[in-house]
């Protein structure tokens, strides 16, 4: 199996580039973020004519998930219990199973400054998640929580740890909170980069920053040991971020043995 993660910043922007690089890079499941767009909108059946079936959970021009898969769809909830909202619940997650395995496609909330309320969103956002979890591994052990986290785990996973001081993504809070993540028994898979020594996944678009590699790894895939165990090979598919009109996120893909 291969499964991938990418945060698309709007799928009416990136349908056409989306449809090419799944049928360059043939993932049998993918967990979207960030796809700007109301369920009933979602372009599903240009992505079944390759063979994609699709669930998706949108509000509007802001948020949004996704999976899609070639190896069925089963039992897909938006959301999770006591999920917080700003003030109500957003689009910002998805669990769906896929040939046996447990997909959980997230956009957590930016956290904007530290002082900000939506920062303090951010973390009760992530403490109502990691609960989730708990009870979601109890009955489905293989899983795979993939999406965009808005939290660079390690100063290695940014370009220039002095340049993030007082910032989000990279407080002693947001990391903590993604380490009790991984503390359910959850293996950060970190993806090989194409280029670089840093797996890198996000570029903003201001100054240049992508051709200068200064990038941050906030795009995360988190499997469970029975998914873990079968990894072969995960990469950062960073010619996706290349070209006319790409997304900030850069995809990243997982592949399996046989379950």
């Amino acid at each position: 199996m291969r499964l991938a993660t990418w945060n698309v910043n709007s799928i009416r922007a990136r349908l056409p580039r989306l449809l090419d690089w799944l049928a360059n890079t043939k993932p049998d499941v993918v967990c979207l973020q960030e796809t700007k767009i109301p369920t009933d909108d979602f372009p599903a059946a240009e992505v079944a004519d390759l063979g994609y079936g699709t669930a998706a959970h949108g509000m509007g021009a802001w948020n949004g998930v996704a999976v899609l898969s070639r190896v069925g769809l089963d039992g897909p909830i938006n959301g999770f219990s006591q999920e917080p909202g700003f003030p109500d619940p957003e689009a910002r997650a998805l669990a769906v199973t896929c040939g046996g395995v447990r997909f959980w496609s997230v956009y957590v909330p930016n956290g904007r400054t530290p002082d900000s309320d939506h920062y303090a969103y951010k973390l009760t956002w992530l403490a109502a998640l990691r609960a989730a979890l708990a009870t979601e591994l109890a009955t489905h052990p293989a899983l795979v929580v993939a999406g965009d986290f808005n939290v660079a785990p390690t100063d290695d996973d940014v370009w220039d740890p002095a340049v993030f001081v007082h910032s989000t993504h990279v407080t002693l809070p947001e990391r903590q909170a993604v380490a009790e993540l991984r503390a359910l028994g959850l293996t950060d898979v970190v993806a090989r980069p194409l280029k670089g020594d840093r797996p890198y996944t996000y570029w903003d678009y201001r100054a240049g920053m992508f051709h200068q590699n200064k990038g941050m790894r906030i795009d995360l895939v988190l499997a469970s040991d029975p998914v873990a165990g079968r990894i072969t090979d995960a990469y950062v598919d960073r010619d996706a971020r290349k070209g006319k009109g790409p997304s900030d996120h850069a995809p990243i893909v997982v592949d399996l043995s046989d379950g």
